[in-house]
């Protein structure tokens, strides 16, 4: 065949498309691991994060994930959503609102299958057939009807060695993040949650990784509030004397554009759990106030949850360089620091919002039954205790290259991203090749 292109459908060239298992997930380890739509949207999968399911041996079996395996979002705004098993993943099963499409590995390289369902193409596809209003949709026939370019199965390897190649460097640097991010909870836990250097000081102990200079900014006693013990000195306030939460601009969706008009940080930029909000930022041609405009830096977070497991509600996010304008929608709130406190706040703050209890607070006071929504009075009378202002800056100061690197990271990722987004159409049809492919890439790195 050479590098003449074929088309078939997706079904056409897969020896099973099955819905999944209509169960009930659990955090304890009863069963197989229980894959479903919120542990893929991003088209990245932890299987750390995904929980389990009583299952039978029966169903563990019938409904067995394998590495090849493309699972796809059926329903709702996640739908054709997918991610594909790179690697052999631990006993699973997936949820009945993923459909599961194995490729024939006899007939089509199922990578060179997967990747296509990661186009713009295939995007733009399910957007066409979905339907319904209330909770839009497409069933296996409809997924199953993609169109698929075949080449031939040497150019359908080289195709996905280059394209894999890219993959697995931008998992790296994002897994870097996560690494850089977990040092910095690491620290605010310890200094903020534990008050390890408060506890050492009081038994008498130097507080451990840390100079003189700074160790004297922790008190050396403990004393009775609102929530417990906490280090003397230092001050209960809630969260609305610190800052606002001001709601975003209700956008009309004649406005939307795929690359003109200010940058628009709506729901989709918390599917991805990162510090800097990158991911899915929509743009938009229509009016908006300036007390919704958002500037590099800005910390924001979401408002709303439409997921069923509550995953996105009050998660931070902060606005990077490189986005102007740009305006937060009505999902999201702008976090506006009040007067008096400085920039060195929004780390302390943006990690206040991560803890366990504030996303419980969150949570426990949304409304709504399908869409969750947060009230704004909720968070402003969130309590917490603030330490003085020169911990906070040494604490922003101990921020600031852990997130610089983060966000060179990122941005490194992203570039990556794009030429594997532009790559992938002329791959995938043939039109490159691997010694030119691997010549841009080398460019880039």
């Amino acid at each position: 065949m050479g590098s003449e292109v074929s088309y078939t459908s997706l079904a056409d060239i897969c020896c099973d498309v099955s819905y999944g298992y209509t169960e009930s997930a659990t955090s304890e380890a009863v069963g197989p691991k229980f894959l479903r739509i919120t542990d893929i949207q991003g088209g990245t999968l932890d299987w750390n994060k995904v929980p389990y399911c009583p299952a039978t041996d029966a169903n563990t079996k019938k409904y067995a994930l394998e590495i090849g395996d493309i699972v796809i979002a059926r329903t709702g705004n996640s739908t054709g959503e997918n991610t594909q098993l790179s690697t052999e993943p631990p006993p699973a099963v997936f949820a009945s609102y993923l459909i599961r499409f194995r490729p024939d590995a006899s007939r089509v390289n199922p990578f060179f299958v997967g990747y296509q369902l990661r186009s713009e193409r295939f995007r733009q596809y399910v957007l066409a057939v979905r339907s319904g209003s209330a909770q839009p949709g497409a069933n296996a026939k409809q997924l199953g009807a993609f169109t698929v370019e075949l080449i031939d199965r040497a150019l359908q390897d080289e195709a996905v060695e280059i394209l894999r190649a890219l993959d697995e460097r931008i998992t790296l640097l994002r897994e870097t993040n996560a690494t850089l991010e977990a040092i910095a909870q690491a620290l605010f836990k310890s200094w903020f949650v534990d008050f390890d250097p408060v506890r050492a000081k009081a038994e008498g102990r130097q507080p451990e990784g840390m100079d003189a200079t700074t160790a004297a900014l922790f008190p050396d006693s403990f004393e009775e509030s609102e929530l417990g013990l906490v280090p003397k000195g230092w001050a209960e306030v809630r969260l609305g004397q610190l800052c606002t939460f001001q709601k975003g601009c209700s956008y009309k969706g004649d406005g939307l554009s795929d690359d003109q008009g200010a940058y628009m940080f709506n729901l989709g930029c918390f599917n991805a759990p990162r510090v800097y909000a990158f991911e899915r930022v929509k743009r938009y041609t229509g009016e908006f106030k300036d007390k919704h405009r958002v500037t590099a830096g800005d910390l924001i977070i979401a408002n709303t949850d439409m997921t069923q497991h509550r995953a996105i509600l009050g998660r931070p996010l902060v606005i990077p360089e490189g986005m102007n304008p740009g305006f937060v929608s009505h999902h999201v709130f702008k976090v506006v620091i009040n007067q008096g406190y400085g920039v060195g706040i929004k780390p302390f703050l943006f990690f206040c919002f991560l803890q366990p209890s504030f996303r419980e607070r969150a949570v426990g006071y949304a409304t709504g039954t399908t869409v969750l929504a947060l009230p704004r009075d909720a968070l402003e009378q969130h309590l917490i205790y603030l330490p003085s202002y020169e911990l906070l800056k040494v604490f922003a100061e101990c921020c600031d290259p852990i997130f610089a690197a983060i966000k060179s990271n990122e941005l490194q990722a992203q570039t990556l991203t794009q030429l594997r987004d532009t790559l992938l159409p002329r791959l995938i049809s043939g039109q490159l090749r691997l010694p030119e492919a691997e010549a841009t890439v080398e460019e880039v790195l």
